[in-house]
């Protein structure tokens, strides 16, 4: 089979800095499943260590992508940039240690490594740095807030008697908000992903980022929410009265 030449060229667009900021949280909360999922008597955890070197590794890498950005210097960029290193230094950490205490130093990775990106992007949007993007339109307050909990690794999904139930550890999602982003690509379910919710429970659905989800989201992240503008103006009525003194 021939290849043609343009395929030679047709190389992928690199991941802006912050929505694979978004991507490694995800990475974070499938490395935390795992372990939760494996316990602690897990007689081999070589696979574990390995993945929290290489997180490590990519968290450093996430680093020097938004430092080649060559931002203006401001406090936020700063607390946003070593906390990411922390983050970094703990994975490395948490790969020289058995499980337990492994799990212990990545626990708050997500959160972290989410926080640090919106951070990144508001200053982007601030500094108007020419690196931030245009906000996708496709996400109102609700979608936002969805993908923003589910980029934290909050989000799980469960059936039952044939029903879909979505449950989160933070803001509420709704199962149509979900149903409405797997329909756009943005999410996805891995199924038996998640530890169980109780014990003896099976595992759980976890929803995840899709690749276009990290990236939807990395245009909004850090902003004001969709609609706050228009929800915080006067309305029509009340801006246009005025008190009217009573004639004598």
């Amino acid at each position: 089979m021939t290849t043609s030449p343009d395929a030679l060229f047709d190389v992928p667009a690199p991941v802006p800095p912050v929505a694979r900021l978004l991507a490694l949280a995800g990475e974070y909360t499938r490395h935390n499943d795992s372990a939760d999922i494996l316990g602690s008597s897990a007689p081999e955890t070589g696979d574990h260590a390995r993945s929290a070197e290489l997180l490590a590794t990519e968290t450093n890498a996430a680093i020097t992508a938004v430092t080649e950005l060559r931002l203006f210097d401001h406090a936020d960029l700063t607390a946003a940039l070593v906390r990411l290193q922390q983050i970094a230094y703990l994975a490395d950490a948490a790969s020289r240690h058995e499980l337990t205490t492994s799990r212990v130093l990545t626990a708050f990775a997500p959160d972290a490594v989410v926080g640090s990106a919106a951070r990144i992007a508001a200053h982007m949007r601030r500094r108007r740095s020419g690196h931030a993007p245009e906000p996708d339109e496709r996400l109102d307050a609700v979608r936002q807030t969805a993908l923003h909990e589910i980029a934290l690794g909050h989000v799980v999904s469960t059936s039952s008697q044939g029903r879909d139930y979505v449950h989160s550890a933070g803001a509420r999602v709704l199962i149509s908000t979900l149903r409405s982003l797997e329909e756009s690509g943005l999410v996805e379910r891995v199924p038996r992903s998640a530890p169980p919710a109780y014990v003896g429970g099976g595992p759980q659905t976890r929803i995840r980022l899709s690749p276009a989800g990290a990236i939807a989201l990395a245009t909004v992240i850090g902003g004001p929410p969709a609609g706050r503008e228009a929800a915080t103006a006067p309305a029509p009525a009340a801006a246009a009265t005025k008190a009217v003194p009573r004639s004598r």
